[in-house]
């Protein structure tokens, strides 16, 4: 077996943190919390830069920050982030326990906000080469009935009545990621202009509301050491309250996409591997949530990677400006067209001419 705990580097100069000042603030804000304390940097991610903490006592926490630099308005929301995890980590439902939300800029430089560390694997493969079928069997279960979780829980008892805007959440989102691209815009693509075109003017009915967590895939959860069992989904900056088939829809992705060493297992379902069919995912969810189906994907598979164009645009105008803080942000930023097309291609399955 390889090891899958969460990997971490050096932390680089440009992403380095104000020692005293950090222990000050978690000396003050986080209970138990005494100093001093040492630092680095989780590997991966283009988004809010994240970071394991450890206490002199051996304890460990972990650190999600803004990045530095110049942002677009409503991007890198770590206050959001911190809302919805103080929100559900008291339902029971698996997110790392919250200790605390900084939003004065001065004490490290950016806002960030301080959890608790979920000890167990991070899996970043989603054809899990390292596992027998039945295990791939329970970690996709558990996948599923982690997500028909979230999307049954009670919102308001949650204190999140007013975590997401009401109307259509796909209209929203798709004017969302418009502005978004058009802000990070660095090209004329044509592909995302039509899709820019047909999107807003094929939404599909909403007929549900629940929590959404906006990126929903494999790596962004943390499994117990031995047991199927999610023990902390984590990276929640693009949720709030919306269609839950946003969230299934993308978390199906995995099915329609290539194995790339991450998330894509297109190809490598069934009996013979152990994952689960699109269709065996599909009947789980909707006996977990009371469904009696869900509608043709391909709109929803567009929507999907229109708004991950969306997003790696952003990474690519970042690299521009210098203020990306991953290694592999170039490399992700080069996607972009990848991206854009194969949306256009679900598009099309989806009526679009």
């Amino acid at each position: 077996m390889t090891d899958e705990a969460p990997q971490t580097v050096e932390v680089q100069d440009k992403d380095r943190l104000d020692e005293g000042a950090l222990a000050a603030w978690m000396e003050a804000n986080v209970d138990g919390f005494a100093g001093p304390l040492s630092y680095r940097k989780f590997a991966g991610g283009q988004s809010n830069p994240t970071y394991l903490i450890d206490a002199a006592d051996g304890a460990r926490y972990v650190l999600r920050r803004k990045p530095f630099g110049k942002l677009l308005p409503s991007a890198h929301a770590v206050d959001r982030e911190y809302r919805v995890i103080a929100g559900l980590h008291p339902t029971g439902f698996p997110v790392a326990r919250p200790y605390g939300l900084c939003t004065d800029p001065e004490v490290i430089g950016a806002e960030f906000y301080v959890m608790g560390f979920a000890d167990g694997r991070n899996l970043w493969d989603g054809t899990l080469p390292d596992y027998a079928p039945a295990e791939r069997t329970g970690i996709y279960a558990a996948m599923c009935d982690t997500l028909a979780a979230l999307h049954t829980t009670d919102h308001v008892a949650a204190g999140l009545q007013d975590y997401g805007k009401p109307g259509n959440y796909f209209e929203r989102q798709v004017a969302r990621w418009t502005k978004q691209y058009r802000m990070s815009e660095t090209e004329h693509m044509p592909e995302v202009e039509r899709l820019i075109e047909f999107l807003p003017a094929t939404v599909p009915e909403q007929t549900r509301i629940s929590i959404v967590h906006g990126d929903y895939r494999i790596d962004n959860m943390i499994f117990h050491a031995e047991e199927p069992h999610v023990l902390a989904v984590l990276d929640w900056e693009l949720s709030t309250l919306g269609d839950p088939l946003a969230d299934f829809s993308y978390f199906l992705m995995s099915w329609v996409t290539q194995p790339e060493g991450r998330s894509g297992v297109m190809g490598r379902t069934g009996p013979e591997t152990g994952i689960p069919t699109m269709e065996e995912m599909v009947d789980r969810y909707c006996a977990a949530t009371g469904r009696d189906g869900v509608p043709d994907l391909n709109w929803y598979f567009s929507y999907n990677l229109f708004r991950l164009t969306g997003i790696v645009q952003g990474i690519k105008k970042r690299i521009v400006d210098g203020t990306a803080s991953s290694a592999q942000a170039e490399k992700s930023a080069a996607g972009v067209y990848r991206l854009a097309a194969a949306s256009w291609d679900f598009a099309k399955k989806a009526g679009a001419e």
